[in-house]
């Protein structure tokens, strides 16, 4: 695994650029280093580490995954969650305890978002009997990355969406002045909004109290 990491180190390091690496962090607020890669970049250079046959073993994953998670360059943390993709089919149901530290640790919506539709929405169809209970623990807490996590993890289940679900944990939300989770709620509305316009206009219309972002966003393909 030392091997691994350390290949992986010299293949980004070997490609980085200050300039562009200083527009990256500055999108993102400062909050990350960055070697300066750009997606298509990393992507072709990572591809070779995400091979079948030279993963590492799952067992690894969680220490792999911290290990990555912990240093400071962003494209570590995109490699991680692109990594724990490849494993997707094999979760166990203890994995969800990785898939909360992901979330909450360096937390951010270029991570986030794909770590809830991704990682999360896959997840709870195979542990259908984990939402409720993960998704009650999410809304309590103080965590928005988490809550938008109980918003988006449905964001590409299309038919398969629960609408009882998805009204309870939107309503459970409203009030909030955070606009990572209005934006969410508007997001998941005009996504379910191409399988079921019907019922996201007669749920916007039931629910007078919803933020105009999410109002306006949730109806966007539609009106």
């Amino acid at each position: 695994m030392d091997d691994y990491l350390e290949i992986l180190q010299s293949e980004f390091q070997k490609n980085a650029d200050a300039d562009t690496a200083a527009k990256q962090k500055a999108y993102l607020r400062d909050q990350f280093e960055f070697y300066g890669l750009t997606t298509t970049q990393r992507r072709e250079i990572q591809k070779p580490f995400l091979i079948k046959t030279y993963l590492p073993e799952k067992s690894e994953l969680e220490h792999l995954v911290k290990t990555l998670w912990e240093r400071p360059q962003r494209e570590y943390h995109y490699f991680a969650q692109e990594l724990t993709f490849k494993y997707a089919k094999r979760l166990d149901k203890r994995d969800i305890d990785l898939i909360e530290y992901m979330v909450t640790h360096k937390s951010w919506w270029d991570t986030v978002d794909m770590i809830a539709t991704k990682l999360l929405g896959p997840y709870f169809k195979k542990y259908p009997d984990e939402i409720e209970p993960k998704v009650k623990q999410w809304l309590a807490s103080d965590n928005i990355w988490l809550q938008r996590c109980a918003l988006l993890f449905q964001l590409k289940y299309k038919d398969d969406l629960d609408t009882d679900l998805l009204s309870r944990v939107i309503n459970q939300l409203l009030g909030s002045k955070e606009f990572f989770i209005n934006k969410a709620i508007g997001w998941v509305l005009r996504e379910y909004g191409r399988t079921n316009p019907d019922w996201v206009i007669n749920f916007v219309e039931a629910t007078p109290n919803l933020h105009n972002l999410s109002r306006r966003e949730g109806l966007r393909l539609i009106k």
